[in-house]
């Protein structure tokens, strides 16, 4: 199966004013073209053996790594041969990285500076960045950096952030890049769609783009708006596949957090920064990463007509692998501020697991190797939730709805006694990650057994029989 089949995410980004406690927070689904890839989480330490020579897998793209590495956090790929695809993670440097918004350049653009079949790509990104920075910007710059001299074989969007900045950049041609910090007080969904729009050369401190863009733009002629430099007018696509695939999921994010805005859902001039009207929190975001349209025509599990529910692409869907939600947080001590909210599967069903970034361990069993079917893996138990959970979707509401919104507070419970456990002995931090997935696995266990025994009560063959039969 080919690289191809990870091209398909919704992200989200918020500063640190934008949320409700100061954190900074990026998210972001991971999707594939399939129902079933499995997926892992896994905690590489800084000592952990390394070849300094990385060759790609997916489609060779080689360089040489630094010395030295960090810990850090990933989700990679169960099966390897297509590449690592490590997705998301933060290091110890509480510097976060979710890789990649898979997006579409023009052809225009791609006529001058195509891209490179053996340049970077998704499935290398994390691992060849994360380990080796200590801030947001130095994650923009090495990935740049990478871009340029070695060409990208995609073009993408990359978020990062650290404990004060959230920063989005957008990998627009063969050699080229944009990326722009998200205001503190705002917050940004991006649906595979390059999103960035006007770019202020003059900001250094909100903008960072290649060397020599300006004038790689104008020798070109490529920007159809003259001395404005609207980087998603330059560089993005404008597609019936946009406004039915990507746009609506912008949109209904806006309709979430900022419920004044009047937009359209196929709208090609959504903006891409935005304030919420009131102070965003993880289970908000974990919500809207779950979404499918809630209390619109479009939702697929609605009462739409045929035409409107099948019309959009919808947020949260079963062929989600990966969906995660990168907190840094400032009002603890350092080694306490990156949590990893992380659900495997649909988060329309599936809970999120709170993780210490900086613990040596999340537990065995979210590292095990999962490519067979096992019901008691995280993964494929997951899985079996999401399934579950979709049949008799209208009768098992109230079933469905109190056992994630429980499933919140207790996962907020578990940082509140974390943190008060591991300020004074940050060596516990991976016990507490290996007991919170062993209460979370059972909690999950829990909920599959009342889900069969919900939907055995549905099956349609069944029948009111005589008492005295």
């Amino acid at each position: 199966m080919s690289r191809f089949t990870h091209q398909a995410c919704t992200s989200f980004l918020a500063g640190k004013h934008a949320t409700i406690d100061g954190s900074t927070l990026i998210a972001r689904n991971e999707d594939n073209f399939v129902a079933i890839w499995p997926k892992h989480a896994v905690v590489h330490s800084a000592n952990d053996p390394r070849n300094l020579m990385f060759i790609s897998k997916n489609n060779h793209f080689t360089t040489t790594l630094p010395e030295h590495a960090v810990h850090y956090t990933a989700v990679p790929d169960t099966n390897p041969d297509e590449g690592h695809y490590e997705e998301s993670g933060i290091n110890a440097h509480n510097v976060a990285m979710s890789a990649t918004e898979s997006a579409y350049t023009n052809s225009l653009v791609l006529g001058v500076d195509p891209l490179v079949a053996d340049g970077i790509a998704e499935d290398a990104m994390l691992t060849v960045v994360l380990p080796y920075v200590d801030s947001a910007r130095a994650g923009i710059q090495r990935l740049g950096q990478l871009v340029t001299t070695a060409g990208a074989a995609e073009t993408n969007g990359v978020l990062f952030s650290d404990v004060d900045e959230v920063w989005y950049m957008e990998i627009v041609s063969g050699h080229h890049w944009v990326a722009q910090r998200i205001p503190d007080d705002a917050y940004a969904v991006v649906a595979n769609q390059l999103a960035i729009e006007d770019i202020d050369f003059d900001d250094s401190e909100n903008f960072m783009v290649s060397a020599n863009i300006q004038h790689f733009v104008q020798a070109h002629r490529l920007n159809p708006d003259g001395n404005r430099f609207n980087s998603r007018h330059i560089f993005g696509t404008h597609t019936a596949d946009d406004a039915h695939y990507n746009t609506p999921r912008v949109w209904y994010g806006h309709k979430l957090f900022t419920p004044s805005a009047f937009e359209e859902p196929t709208s090609m001039e959504l903006p891409f920064i935005r304030h919420a009207e009131q102070k965003i929190s993880v289970p908000q975001v974990e919500a809207f990463l779950g979404s499918h349209y809630q209390e619109t025509p479009f939702d697929p599990l609605g009462n739409g007509t045929e035409q409107e529910r099948h019309q959009f692409r919808a947020v949260g869907l079963s062929r989600t692998q990966n969906s995660h939600i990168l907190q840094l947080r400032r009002d603890v001590v350092p080694v306490l501020a990156g949590v990893i909210w992380q659900a495997l599967g649909n988060p329309a069903f599936s809970p999120y697991l709170p993780i210490y970034a900086a613990g040596d361990q999340i537990d065995a069993t979210f590292a095990a190797d999962n490519l067979d079917y096992d019901g008691q893996n995280p993964y494929w138990a997951a899985k079996l939730l999401n399934v579950l959970s979709e049949d008799h979707y209208r009768q098992n509401r109230k079933l469905r709805d109190n056992f994630l919104t429980t499933m919140q507070s207790w996962g907020i419970q578990r940082l509140t006694s974390g943190d008060a456990i591991s300020a004074p002995n940050p060596m516990s931090l991976g016990v507490v990650n290996a007991e919170t997935a062993q209460a979370f696995n059972a909690a999950i266990q829990t909920q599959i057994g009342k889900l069969v025994q919900a939907n055995a009560d549905h099956s349609a063959l069944t029948f009111t029989m005589d008492d005295d039969l």
